[in-house]
């Protein structure tokens, strides 16, 4: 088995929600957090969305977004959810025409915005071809794309405004009796979000998507979704995840994976645990990390490697991690294996022997896990 285990002070008590099917996948309930990304690819163009969604799924994407802003879009659709293998979760804006299109092109999944969707009449449409093609939906409340009247009754977006929105819909959709959905309360304001989100959660036992909307870049964008959804993540609240990034979507499935590895909920390919480096150290500590991220890419079993430059944290981080290397000195280092010392090894040539390592412990995990099934 994997050292790296769950210990009872890590624990994290989710909030108990409803369960609900994206396709073959269950969201909410006791099923793992889910991780989305969104393709940024013309959905008109075929061939280049669906290796986006390729390359997502890859990275790890259990679920895709694409946007349908028009019909030339639908009928691309119907051709892209055929030759992927993840849901698709059909972004729905403004017309709600395309709501019904996706569904009957097999979208797994309706993201509908309150705010720009239509009137009641509308929604009741797209509920409908929701339940006649078997597709759940989101509700998707932005902070930037509210009701008319509720920035009129509150003067400004706020959390209250938000949940008001999203639990009014709520309500369109349980009085249509239709309750396969999720709902989401993004904002681009941490703040703003994480107190709409705590609002939401006491308020409904509907699955729950989280996200820090319009985050920024690769840099800025990882912190604030890491500080806006890892804390509600800490206090239970989520059941699928999507960081909004201006980057690859990839990179989202990356980031999304490593905020919730860090909180122990979820667990996928190898975590590395390295030190900033200094002058103690006895290996160029940054350009190894780097070399074996992108050499672990293909990883998927969950493990943990420790690469430290030093003899000060490097055993005792050693002790903790399925592979580890502490530099030393003289141009070597030690090589641990499950927690303990193993052999001594010259620092060229470490990263190919390193990457061995982890590869033969991975099998070794995953063989034993199968054998326990």
């Amino acid at each position: 088995m994997s050292l790296n285990h769950i210990r009872p002070w890590r624990n994290i008590y989710r909030r108990k929600s409803r369960q609900i099917m994206v396709g073959n996948v269950p969201v909410g309930g006791d099923a793992p957090i889910t991780v989305q990304t969104m393709t940024n690819t013309l959905t008109t163009d075929v061939k280049a969305t669906i290796a986006q969604i390729t390359a997502a799924a890859e990275a790890g994407a259990d679920i895709v977004r694409v946007s349908v802003p028009d019909a030339e879009s639908s009928k691309a659709l119907k051709e892209i959810v055929r030759e992927v293998s993840v849901p698709i979760v059909a972004d729905i804006h403004f017309h709600y025409k395309r709501g019904i299109e996706a569904a009957e092109a097999g979208a797994a999944c309706l993201r509908i915005n309150p705010g720009n969707i239509g009137d009641e009449k509308r929604v009741k449409e797209v509920i409908k071809a929701a339940r006649d093609n078997n597709c759940s939906m989101r509700i998707g409340v932005n902070a930037g794309s509210l009701e008319r009247h509720l920035l009129e009754k509150y003067g400004e977006p706020c959390p209250d405004a938000m949940v008001e929105s999203g639990l009014d819909h709520i309500k369109i959709l349980q009085d249509n009796d239709f309750h396969e959905f999720k709902i989401s309360c993004k904002a681009s304001d941490v703040f703003m979000a994480a107190a709409a989100y705590q609002l939401l959660a006491d308020a409904t036992d509907a699955p729950i998507h989280l996200g820090i909307t319009e985050a920024g870049g690769l840099t800025s964008g990882t912190i604030k979704s890491a500080i806006g959804m890892g804390n509600l993540l800490w206090m239970g609240i989520g059941d699928t995840i999507r960081v909004s990034l201006s980057a690859d979507p990839v990179e989202e499935v990356k980031v999304g994976y490593e905020i919730l590895k860090s909180l122990g909920l979820r667990h996928r390919g190898v975590n590395i645990i390295s030190c900033p480096s200094c002058a103690r150290q006895g290996f160029d500590v940054i350009k190894t990390v780097e070399a074996l991220e992108k050499r672990l890419e293909h990883i998927k079993t969950p493990m943990s490697l420790s690469i430290i430059g030093c003899v000060v944290n490097g055993p005792g981080e050693a002790l903790m991690t399925d592979v580890g290397f502490t530099g030393g000195g003289n141009g070597s280092g030690m090589v641990y294996l499950a927690g303990a010392q193993s052999h001594k090894l010259g620092n060229e040539g470490m990263i190919d022997h390193i990457v061995e390592q982890v590869e033969t412990r991975a099998a070794a995990i995953k063989a034993s896990e199968q054998a326990a099934e």
